[in-house]
């Protein structure tokens, strides 16, 4: 009583609300419409309907603690029915919306603040070898969609930034491509940008690659000519089906994992091409800033996923500065004679060879 008191007196007190957590989370995701993008509002509200409300909906906003929340956490840890980077959307998701709580007045403090974000295991990264990349290739070259898996793998391209790719962003004599839209994981929107701010980027493609989209502009053009006016829909993309509509994740993967079986090698993910590519660059050892920025990742630690799957990385590099730094140079068996300047043969040494042409040696010499 003498804390809600003194809270009346300075003006601060929120009088505690008594609507459920489930009214209150409706009226958060429609405010969170013109917010973030539709597919980012279907995650939210897959989330909140399907794993946060059956657990918390019937809870007053008022009387919500962090112990309800916490057992939460541990009860989608312990049954697996969520990822633990969905896990960590819903702690994102569940502190945002008390946040909100808070600047809306309905509950004097936000319980969910108190708690730590839950962490992500980290799981083994799975790639495929050089000769399995090659293998699938082989396989994949006939299938209509070859292209794609191509790009994947020696661009790192996200699926949704290939699909999304049109001809105009391809620059086939200079072997550039920009990325400038993707396409929905449900296939039925374009989306302006790529993932992230710096997934806006261009990415250098190689010969082989060019040559690959020099063919496939030939087909798409007889494709077009072929269906004749009306039948085809000329979205401009690289990537598409017969009568040009984008080409929707679901069939390309359906293509992905068929070709997977023909050709024998590990079965991955789509995204894992992604992987592959940048493994491959780096045990190229090639700058890891370079690598980042054609990714379109925003951080260079984001190079720190590739560590387990790189032990090599470490030793050849301390082999390469020791060739470096401890490189024992040859004797001169032309030197004839020398005059060190300072004692002990060290420091500076003035040499004259068979030609009479004067050598000047610093440091300890060696005949």
């Amino acid at each position: 009583m003498t804390k809600i008191q003194n809270e009346l007196n300075k003006g601060t007190y929120v009088e505690p609300s008594k609507m459920m957590y489930s009214s209150f989370m409706a009226d958060w995701l429609k405010d969170k419409q013109t917010k973030v993008q539709r597919r980012t509002l279907e995650t939210y509200s897959g989330l909140v309907n399907n794993h946060i409300l059956p657990t918390l909906g019937q809870i007053e906003l008022s009387k919500l603690t962090p112990r309800h929340i916490q057992d939460l956490y541990n009860d989608l840890f312990e049954t697996g029915r969520l990822s633990d980077e969905n896990i960590q959307k819903v702690h994102t998701i569940i502190n945002d919306s008390l946040n909100k709580a808070v600047s809306w007045e309905m509950v004097a403090k936000n319980v969910a603040s108190v708690l730590e974000r839950p962490k992500a295991r980290k799981k083994e990264m799975e790639v495929w070898e050089v000769d399995e990349a090659h293998e699938f290739l082989k396989i994949a070259e006939k299938d209509r969609y070859y292209v794609a898996f191509l790009l994947a793998l020696t661009t790192g391209m996200r699926q949704g930034e290939i699909l999304g790719l049109r001809w105009k962003d391809v620059n086939l004599d200079t072997g550039i491509l920009s990325i400038t839209q993707t396409l929905s994981h449900d296939g039925k929107e374009m989306q302006v940008g790529a993932k992230t701010d710096s997934g806006n980027r261009t990415v250098a493609i190689d010969a082989e690659t060019v040559n690959a989209l020099r063919k496939l502009a030939k087909r798409s053009k007889a494709e077009r000519l072929e269906a004749g006016p009306g039948s085809f829909q000329d979205n401009g993309l690289v990537i598409s089906t017969t009568v040009g509509t984008p080409l929707t994740p679901r069939n390309l993967m359906r293509t992905f994992y068929r070709i997977i079986e023909k050709a024998g090698v590990k079965k991955i993910r789509f995204h894992d091409l992604r992987h592959t590519h940048a493994t491959m660059l780096l045990k190229a050892n090639v700058n890891p800033k370079i690598v980042a920025e054609r990714m379109g990742w925003s951080d260079i630690k984001m190079i720190d996923r590739y560590a387990h799957v790189l032990p090599n990385i470490q030793k050849d590099t301390a082999d390469a500065f020791g060739k470096c730094s401890f490189k024992i140079k040859k004797p001169n068996k032309n030197i004839i004679r020398a005059n060190f300047i300072n004692s002990h043969q060290q420091n500076i040494c003035l040499c004259i060879d068979k030609n009479q042409k004067p050598l000047v040696y610093q440091g300890i010499l060696t005949f």
